[in-house]
């Protein structure tokens, strides 16, 4: 009997080990394919948008809309004159690398890109500001990428936020106190990329009182901490234009952009009222930009002398 006992056990003894030494030999990306699957399940549950042909015929077309405006921009406490340019485009996008891509693959996300640059001069001395915000298209989430740059005389700064798990921020300035950086926000909605969801499907924009994290523009000119503000915003309809206006109560900051009430919702105008210059100069001023003239073409392709005129037609 005693025999019988320890045969037994010693047979539950071999079969532990054996199952045990099975799964420690199972294939690493068994469990990393149940993890993949996880995440696409994840990413096929969210409703994907659907395009109108009109949509496609537009954006697809093989050129950017690229719209010149008449700049009025408040800066040190005084209204300074310049030019604003907004070049929006499609473009396939990665979204480990979140950089465009080069090759076409069935992971890559369409996104609609903005760059919108501004120029003018404070005195002697200039300003050249570039924001770039990369949008999916298909999908009424954030932006998954959006960077800023800010180049004059004293020196430059750079921001860059990348949409993963969290928001991940690297920022970069020549003034001591503000150096380099990196933040982790928690995800709130992008003042910067409202001006995508705009030009895709400006009924899906967030109204009512919001958290709402300020443009990368306006927190590292005014050196304002880079989070979610509490703010308010509406959608005006009219019958030719629609309205979109956001306040920020703490920031004492105001943003009205004016766009066309049928697609493509072409921006016409917006004007941005905020706190301008420091100490006894200080005051409430108010930045506007009024369109010029908006063109479609492949300007990738348009880099030599003899497109210098586009220039001219876009009133630059």
């Amino acid at each position: 009997m005693f025999k019988k006992w320890l045969a037994l056990e010693a047979s539950i003894i071999f079969l532990a080990i054996l199952f045990t030494g099975l799964e420690s030999c199972k294939p690493k990306n068994d469990l990393e394919n149940k993890e993949e699957t996880k995440v696409d399940k994840t990413n096929a549950e969210m409703p994907k948008k659907k395009l109108s042909q009109e949509f496609k015929d537009y954006w697809y077309s093989g050129t950017a809309e690229i719209t010149s405006y008449k700049l009025e921009q408040a800066r040190y406490g005084e209204i300074r004159e310049g030019k604003a340019v907004m070049i929006y485009v499609t473009e396939p996008f990665l979204k480990d690398k979140q950089v465009k891509a080069d090759n076409s693959n069935p992971d890559n996300i369409p996104v609609l890109k903005l760059n919108a640059t501004k120029k003018y001069l404070t005195g002697i001395y200039p300003y050249s500001i570039m924001t770039s915000t990369f949008y999916p298209i298909y999908y009424n989430q954030h932006a998954i990428k959006v960077s800023f740059s800010a180049q004059e005389w004293c020196g430059h700064v750079y921001a860059q936020l990348n949409n993963r798990d969290n928001f991940e921020v690297q920022s970069h300035s020549y003034f001591e106190s503000e150096a380099d950086q990196d933040l982790v926000l928690e995800k709130a909605i992008l003042e910067n990329e409202l001006w995508n969801k705009i030009r895709i499907s400006p009924e899906d924009l967030p109204q009512g009182s919001l958290m709402i994290i300020p443009s990368l523009e306006f927190t590292r000119l005014r050196h304002k901490e880079l989070k979610a503000y509490s703010a308010n915003a509406e959608l005006k309809k009219n019958e030719e234009v629609y309205t979109y206006e956001i306040n920020y109560p703490e920031l004492e900051r105001t943003l009205t952009i004016n766009f066309s009430a049928s697609f493509p919702y072409t921006i016409d105008s917006w004007t941005e009222t905020f706190p301008s210059g420091f100490g006894s100069n200080a005051q409430l001023l108010t930045s506007k930009a009024t369109k010029i003239k908006s063109i479609n073409t492949p300007y990738w392709q348009q880099n030599g002398n003899k497109d210098l005129y586009l220039r001219d037609s876009l009133g630059l």
